[in-house]
């Protein structure tokens, strides 16, 4: 009973906590309450963020201000056409040491932080984006023989412009899968633009206070972890992640004939901590089917690939996982006399 008051209490100043985060983050950001709620569900998790959205939406200006609430390093990385991996990861340079001795000192690139912005993201080749593939899975970069641990919290949070596509080289389908989140920002309400143009009309320049710091991330993210997925919840995530593939006998006859290929595993346990995420930013301890469903889309638009027939027809993998929400029933709980 003490373990479960404690963790009440935990859940309550976790929730107050949030709340103070939102507050702070609206002082600068005016609207885009979705986005900002999934960039921060992804850092409680320890997850990734792809932002995809046109030019002038502050997806730049949600990601710095998000490090600016949270006394965590920052650093911005541009994606140009000439980025190398090294830019990225560091690199070993000569150096003479005090004995006169010549030796190789590895340099810590940007990818040493605790926030990671990498803006524009498509616009560097492959090469260079494969650079981001081990230090977005095992949080670690092996350069030459040696390998190193990145600080804890490691949160990437990239950028892509969806219109302009000239100059630019599509993610691989390995690197797409490493994001938790495909989060698309839109365009503001007219009551939304009216506050942002009366806003940068102002001279005043808002203040952001600190709320949380890398410690107290990582603690975050470890209680939360520990909030309870129900069997009958993780079977729902299960069903739902199966039925996205066109060659398993449960998916949907729509499915079979609109998408080439579905999710992987990596999509039912990025469901869970999204949910546990959603969870523990409401003061709930357990989990349940509508937090599955929230996050459904952002977990799986970039995971569900559409055939030739799909974009015929119009149809995108968004429209297609909101199908699927829709078709796959709740789990029932058995009735016992």
């Amino acid at each position: 009973m003490a373990e479960k008051r404690d963790f009440d209490e935990f859940l309550e100043k976790f929730r107050r906590r949030r709340e103070l985060m939102t507050t702070e983050l609206h002082k600068v950001i005016i609207g885009q309450d979705a986005v900002i709620e999934q960039i921060l569900a992804a850092v409680f998790t320890g997850g990734h963020c792809l932002l995809v959205g046109v030019p002038g939406l502050a997806k730049t200006l949600i990601v710095s201000t998000i490090a600016n609430i949270l006394d965590v390093q920052f650093k911005r990385i541009q994606f140009t056409p000439d980025l190398m991996p090294s830019d990225i990861t560091g690199t070993n340079v000569l150096d003479e040491n005090e004995a006169g001795r010549r030796e190789f000192r590895f340099v810590k690139g940007p990818v040493f932080t605790n926030i990671l912005l990498a803006d524009e993201i498509n616009r560097t080749p492959p090469k260079t984006q494969a650079a981001l593939l081990q230090a977005m899975q095992e949080r670690e970069v092996t350069v030459g023989q040696e390998t190193y641990k990145l600080p804890e919290p490691f949160l990437v949070i990239a950028t892509q412009n969806p219109i302009e596509q000239e100059g630019t080289y599509p993610l691989p389908e390995a690197q797409l899968d490493r994001f938790m989140f495909n989060v698309i920002v839109d365009y503001p309400d007219l009551e939304h633009e009216e506050s942002i143009l009366a806003a940068s009309s102002s001279m005043e320049k808002p203040d952001v206070r600190k709320v949380l710091s890398a410690d107290a991330i990582v603690y975050l993210q470890k209680q939360i972890n520990t909030i309870e997925a129900a069997p009958l919840t993780i079977n729902y995530i299960a069903r739902l992640v199966r039925a996205t593939r066109p060659k398993d006998p449960s998916a949907p006859k729509f499915i079979q004939d609109l998408v080439s290929w579905g999710a992987g595993p990596r999509a039912g346990q990025f469901l869970i901590a999204g949910a546990k995420a959603l969870a523990a930013m409401d003061g709930r301890p357990a989990i349940n089917i509508d937090d599955v469903r929230k996050v459904a889309i952002p977990v799986l638009r970039h995971r569900v690939s559409t055939n030739f027939q799909a974009q015929a027809e119009g149809v995108t993998s968004e429209t297609v996982v909101q199908r699927l929400i829709a078709e796959i029933p709740e789990p029932k709980i058995a009735k016992y006399a």
